[in-house]
């Protein structure tokens, strides 16, 4: 028996590793739907780093998995509590103040967080975006997501090959 013990036991050790680190730490999350396009397509496999917000906020542009009732949702981090955010022609203004999206988006219709019924964004919530403005539910739809919806950060595709490395 104890010889089996010692066989086995370097594998399950391995199998309790794996498990702990996909539940705690990072895990692979594929990309459905296409309200992150050009960024990400359908289908792109990426790696979820759970640990992120551990230690960190949040920062404007993450890229971030939104735990919501019935699927996760990969979206933009654009407002941080307090602020307050506006598109007029396409362009953000976060307390009235010009900022430039270095990344590639759909043209963004009008839009005043008021319309969510709040001057700024909640304490312990966040303004999420889809790149694909036009194709994208999000926090215009779906209201301010609270921290402890946003799983980790994600920013590394692993598949496909052809499209492996950081998205930006």
């Amino acid at each position: 028996m104890k010889e089996k013990i010692k066989t086995f036991l370097p594998y399950i050790i391995i199998i309790v590793v794996v498990l702990f680190i996909k539940a705690f730490i990072v895990t692979p999350i594929k990309v459905n739907g296409e309200s992150m396009y050009p960024t990400l397509e359908e289908g792109d496999i990426m790696i979820l780093n759970k640990t992120a917000y551990y230690f960190n906020e949040p920062k404007r542009f993450d890229i971030v998995v939104v735990d919501m009732p019935d699927e996760y949702l990969i979206k933009r981090v654009i407002g941080l509590p307090g602020e307050h955010i506006e598109y007029k022609d396409n362009i953000l203004y976060v307390d009235g103040k010009k900022v430039k999206e270095n990344f590639e988006h759909g043209k963004t219709e009008d839009f005043d967080i008021e319309e969510l019924g709040s001057d700024t964004v909640p304490e312990d919530s966040y303004l999420v975006m889809g790149d694909n403005r036009e194709n994208s539910l999000d926090s215009r739809e779906l209201g301010f997501m609270k921290i402890d919806q946003l799983l980790g950060r994600t920013s590394l595709i692993i598949l496909p090959f052809n499209r492996m490395g950081n998205a930006k």
